[in-house]
């Protein structure tokens, strides 16, 4: 009877010993994937309370596929990397679960806006860990034959794309997702949406975002490319069919890593006016209501962890994905120094926003897409197919 009592007690001590298992599909693709599961090891390794469980379950659409049909099926798990604009539907869905009574204070040093990115209607539901910005790429080698720099304004962008396009190659490439359509507005001080967070692309600076690049396309000076033509953009740029456009930044490593590229790749920042801003886009952790206490306050802790400086720094140089934090930027000088491009890039960290939370984008961006491709393939008036796109949006918006 004693041995009995013993073992179950050394049982129970056992069982209570066993760390918290957290279950989390993430999206991190390479070059994030490797960093990323190696940053779970060393937290794992560290502490005994919780054991993140990592499966990647491909990129943010193939993942979110498989949440939705394990939501509707069961075997969700605890914790789900989430592209930043799936956020606010995972909100009003009731799928995440607030975290603010985890998080405790945070350091002040956080850039603006970057935790606004996991909020909603003032909680907390996603801890960003992977933000990116745009960067302007450009043909290095045409722009030095040319006697041209860097541009910094838009109009510096057109200048440059009338003296580089010829009969073989356009100087811009104009593309119809909203992404990169979003890039040009906020950095002309506009948006998309209106303050309460709700379609407004009707609105002047919309406009005049969208016939700035039909102009460039009626002057022959930019190609345009639709959303089904996507994947020809950067296959133009490569192969110096085009010799300027606008990408997330962390396409960046995966064009030097590749084949190597038959000229120079400049890297600049994207044009802005005073006050303009660049939008972050990435992905945030989100737990989901399925989730015990335990695998939730697990989670934020395992993100404290990927927010100290050093991680931070070794996650910005293997993914260039942006610091989230001002005291990892001395760890990131040697990388800085390495390529004097990084840190033009990188600098604009001040100036990076939010640029949508609501719940109905996963619905009206096609509507927008649609009108940017009317108006960029088809010539159709801007001002008239963002009227009818804002229409549509309002016909799907609930809240």
């Amino acid at each position: 009877m004693r041995f009995l009592i013993v073992l179950l007690v050394g049982l129970g001590w056992a069982l209570a010993q066993r760390p918290i298992d957290i279950p989390f599909w993430h999206t991190a693709g390479p070059p994030g994937q490797e960093p990323l599961e190696e940053m779970i090891r060393e937290f794992n390794g560290r502490q005994r309370d919780y054991r993140i469980v990592p499966s990647f379950v491909g990129d943010y659409r193939e993942g979110g596929l498989k949440l939705l049909a394990a939501l509707r099926s069961g075997g969700a798990p605890a914790l789900f990397h989430a592209e930043i604009s799936f956020l606010g539907r995972m909100v009003q869905d009731n799928v995440a679960q607030p975290l603010d009574e985890y998080l405790g204070s945070l350091p002040g040093d956080f850039y603006p806006g970057f935790l606004e990115t996991g909020k909603l209607r003032g909680r907390t539901y996603g801890l960003p860990i992977g933000l990116s910005v745009p960067v302007l790429f450009y043909n290095a080698d045409q722009f030095s034959s040319k006697g041209l720099s860097a541009p910094r304004t838009w109009d510096d962008v057109v200048t440059a794309a009338q003296r580089l396009t010829t009969r073989a190659a356009k100087g811009y490439t104009v593309s119809s997702d909203i992404y990169s359509f979003v890039v040009l507005v906020m950095s002309r001080g506009g948006s998309i949406v209106n303050s309460q967070g709700r379609p407004d692309f009707a609105n002047p600076k919309v406009v005049e975002s969208l016939e700035f690049l039909q102009d460039m396309v009626r002057k022959n000076i930019a190609q345009s490319r639709n959303i089904a033509e996507a994947q020809f953009s950067v296959a133009d740029f490569l192969r110096t069919k085009t010799f300027m456009g606008v990408a997330p930044i962390t396409l960046w490593p995966l064009i030097e890593n590749r084949a190597p590229i038959p000229f120079r790749l400049g890297v600049a920042a994207v044009p802005r006016v005073e006050g303009g801003k660049v939008p972050l886009a990435g992905g945030t952790l989100v737990v989901l209501r399925g989730a015990s206490e335990q695998q939730a306050r697990g989670a934020v802790a395992f993100w404290r962890f990927a927010m100290e400086p050093a991680n931070i720094a070794k996650w910005v140089k293997a993914t260039y994905y942006m610091p989230m934090r001002r005291a990892a930027q001395p760890l990131l000088e040697d990388f800085y120094k390495e390529d004097p491009r990084r840190r033009v890039a990188f600098s604009q960290v001040e100036h990076a926003d939010v640029w949508l939370q609501d719940p109905e984008f996963t619905i009206w961006y096609s509507f927008l897409e649609d009108a940017l491709e009317r108006a960029l393939k088809g010539n159709a008036n801007a001002r008239q197919v963002l009227e009818e796109a804002q229409r549509r949006a309002n016909s799907v918006e609930r809240r």
